[in-house]
């Protein structure tokens, strides 16, 4: 059983085992809830009852009434409420921000995104979120009453309090503008969390880690940094900074936490400067682009490019390099390249895998790239926030309306 019981007293245990089942079960009878739980006919059915007249589980139509019943009593079936509230997951990156709002199971109500002024003021970035925030809850019909959970995925490293620390440029104060307080009132739970560990919870629920114990999520695009999982808890840290970046810039061969769209666009140039890339090819006319768009250097390397296959293959002894680092010091299985990126990496990651071997003493883990796309860190934060609703603001609201009705 999760935590869902300690919202409920100890006195109503068994309310909370039955409250728990119903998360995963769908439709189901007294008798399933009985053979899961362990607990006796008579103790289910009271607490199904009870939750019933708590309006937290719904009784179905019984199957005569449905149309297929055909000898016996029929059995009662119950499932979940649907009307219990929202979740909302926000990516909450440099450059974007994109608002999910959600029912605790699996249905997305909306889904917003749109770019951000990364030189925002972190009382200008506020607002937006908030502002946003409240759009998407408007599109939705809902109230903020309605929430149950909110999670919030930021570039920055996040503490147990929702709070990054300093930045020496102030750019995770930025990126992290006091979020948790300001959402504070909005939800029974809110949760503030770095956007690298929620693609790992991401991929973990719905991506290439599923059944994965050991693997760190490797945001890629913008900056490194990586979400990691050993044997099967996400890494946080004292200030929520494991996997942060910035060691990336004092390994030699990497010398910077800036990602693969930077990496891709600076060996373009590179290769135009020493003369191994003509300037007047198709790869190297876009050397004199202000920003080289790295997808059209991946689709013309899984062509067959040479120029383009030359900035790829150095850019993937790069990332070896890279994920050589973290395979060394948290022994990983897998290592997924997340972001928007990910989608048309396979150049950069057949390069990679050749190189690897070579850079830690342990077995290689498995470089692959991630299926969830640009919105791999909204994921997470539904998939967090669906958790939250699950273990805490569910079980709080049940014992709210078990009150009132007592």
């Amino acid at each position: 059983m999760t935590e869902v019981s300690a919202g409920l007293g100890t006195g109503r245990a068994s309310v909370g085992a039955i409250l728990d089942f119903a998360w995963a079960a769908g439709e189901f009878t007294a008798t399933e809830a009985m053979a899961t739980t362990t607990l006796t006919r008579s103790t289910a059915i009271d607490a199904i009852d009870t939750l019933v007249s708590a309006a937290v589980l719904q009784e179905l139509p019984n199957a005569r009434v449905a149309g297929s019943y055909r000898a016996g009593r029929p059995a009662r079936r119950f499932v979940l409420a649907s009307d219990l509230g929202v979740v909302v997951g926000v990516d909450a990156g440099d450059t974007h921000l994109a608002v999910t709002i959600s029912d605790p199971l699996e249905r997305t109500l909306v889904h917003h995104r749109t770019d951000l002024d990364s030189g925002q003021s972190a009382h200008a970035r506020r607002a937006t979120i908030l502002g946003q925030m409240q759009l998407a809850l408007d599109e939705a019909g809902v109230d903020r009453t309605e929430i149950l959970a909110i999670c919030v995925g930021v570039a920055a490293p996040v503490n147990r309090a929702g709070i990054s620390p300093p930045h020496p440029d102030g750019f995770w104060e930025r990126t992290n503008p006091g979020l948790a307080e300001a959402l504070a009132d909005w939800a029974p739970v809110v949760e503030i969390k770095n956007d690298a560990q929620l693609a790992a919870i991401a991929e973990g629920s719905a991506g290439a880690a599923v059944g994965c114990r050991d693997y760190v999520a490797l945001l890629a695009s913008e900056r490194f940094g990586g979400g990691v999982v050993v044997d099967g808890h996400v890494l946080h840290g004292a200030h929520g900074g494991v996997g942060e970046g910035v060691v990336f810039d004092h390994i030699i061969g990497v010398g910077s936490a800036f990602g693969l769209r930077y990496a891709l666009q600076d060996q373009v140039r590179a290769g135009v400067e020493s003369g191994e890339i003509s300037p007047e090819s198709a790869i190297g006319r876009l050397a004199r682009e202000d920003r080289i768009d790295p997808r059209i250097v991946l689709t013309a390397a899984s062509a067959g490019d040479a120029d383009a296959l030359l900035a790829t293959a150095r850019v993937g002894a790069t990332l070896a390099r890279v994920v050589g680092v973290l395979g060394s010091m948290y022994d990983p299985a897998r290592v997924i390249i997340c972001g928007g990126v990910a989608e048309s990496i396979a150049p950069v990651l057949t390069a990679a895998r050749e190189v690897l071997p070579t850079q830690l003493h342990l077995p290689a883990p498995e470089i692959l790239a991630s299926t969830l796309g640009a919105e791999v860190v909204s994921i997470g934060a539904v998939a967090t926030a669906r958790m939250a609703a699950r273990e805490v603001a569910v079980p709080l609201l049940a014992e709210r309306r078990l009150s009132a009705v007592s």
